[in-house]
C-alpha cells in the first residue's frame, strides 16, 4: 500500500494532467502507472522526474532495449519490486528476449557477488584498470 495518495487523472490538477497527457504521448499508452500517480502529490517532483527519464531514456548511443535491461539490473540489484515489473515490462516490449532475460539474471547474479567480494576485501585496483583507454 502506498504511504500517499494515488492520484487519477480524472482529480488531478491542471498542471499534473498536462504531465501526464505528456507521459501517455510519449509512451504510446492510454494510461498513466501508479508510480507517476505516487510522484504526482508533488507536482514538480513529478514533472522533474518526468523530464529526467524522458531524457535519459530517450534514443541515443544506446538502444531501448540496452537501456531497458540496464535499468531493470540497477532495479534488480536494489530490489525495487516495482521498477523490476516495470522495465522487465518495457526491456520485453523493446525485444528483450527469455534469452536476453536469463544472461542479464546471470550477469546481475554474478556482479552482485564479485563486487560484495571485492568490496569486503578492499582488493587493490589494478595501475592498468586506471589507464585511459
Amino acid at each position: 500500500m502506498p504511504t500517499v495518495k494515488m492520484i487519477d487523472y480524472a482529480d488531478a490538477a491542471p498542471e499534473v494532467r498536462a504531465i501526464y497527457d505528456d507521459i501517455m504521448a510519449t509512451r504510446n499508452v492510454d494510461w498513466i502507472n501508479n508510480f507517476w500517480k505516487v510522484l504526482a502529490n508533488n507536482p514538480a517532483n513529478l514533472k522533474r522526474t518526468w523530464e529526467s527519464i524522458k531524457q535519459i531514456m530517450a534514443a541515443g548511443a544506446l538502444d531501448a532495449r540496452t537501456k531497458e535491461m540496464i535499468y531493470l539490473a540497477v532495479s534488480i540489484t536494489n530490489g525495487c519490486e516495482y521498477c523490476i515489473a516495470s522495465h522487465t515490462a518495457g526491456a520485453r516490449k523493446a525485444g528483450m528476449s527469455d534469452a536476453m532475460y536469463g544472461e542479464l539474471l546471470a550477469v546481475v547474479g554474478m556482479a552482485n557477488e564479485t563486487n560484495a567480494l571485492a568490496a569486503g576485501t578492499r582488493v587493490p585496483v589494478d595501475d592498468a584498470f586506471n589507464k585511459p583507454a
